[in-house]
């Protein structure tokens, strides 16, 4: 049976009380990928996949993901600012669906707007140049994707009262 594909909330409830969860910034050219701690505290940076086909792509991400004892999956959902869904949401949706039939684990589905542009920033305020910026602001942009995450799954189990 394929993975479940669902907004955080949602997905976050077919996950284990532990366990990392794996973050992607999906691009044209590169994959971003960071991962969380098994607590899920903190999001870390794991590499930059320049794709080649879906399967290699793929396979590169499950190897990731057992690597760590990944739980579930935090994909970056590029929302239009009027909330809209362009070209680029229906790919992200479409490699959700098709990497599902690959794994069993939980898909989250996050709302990225503004990520890149606020790791760009980020970069730029830290003086590095713009080469280096190309090689790193896919992964960076996963850490920010997964870490938004994992905050607002944080500020969810205060509200409950959960520790």
């Amino acid at each position: 049976m394929p993975a479940l594909i669902l907004p955080l909330i949602d997905a976050a409830a077919h996950w284990p009380q532990r366990g990392a969860l794996v973050g992607l910034d999906l691009g044209t050219k590169t994959i971003g990928v960071a991962v969380s701690d098994p607590d899920r505290r903190l999001a870390t940076g794991v590499e930059t996949i320049q794709r080649k086909a879906f399967k290699v792509d793929a396979a590169r991400l499950l190897a990731i993901a057992g690597e760590r004892s990944a739980a579930g999956f935090v994909l970056g959902l590029p929302i239009n600012m009027d909330a809209s869904e362009g070209p680029r949401a229906q790919s992200t949706r479409a490699f959700a669906r098709n990497f599902s039939k690959l794994t069993d684990l939980a898909i989250a589905l996050w709302d990225e707007r503004l990520s890149t542009a606020a790791v760009e920033r980020e970069l730029i305020g830290m003086d590095m140049s713009r080469a280096r910026r190309a090689e790193v602001i896919d992964e960076h942009a996963a850490i920010f994707i997964l870490q938004g995450a994992l905050d607002r799954l944080a500020n969810l189990r205060e509200l409950r009262g959960d520790r």
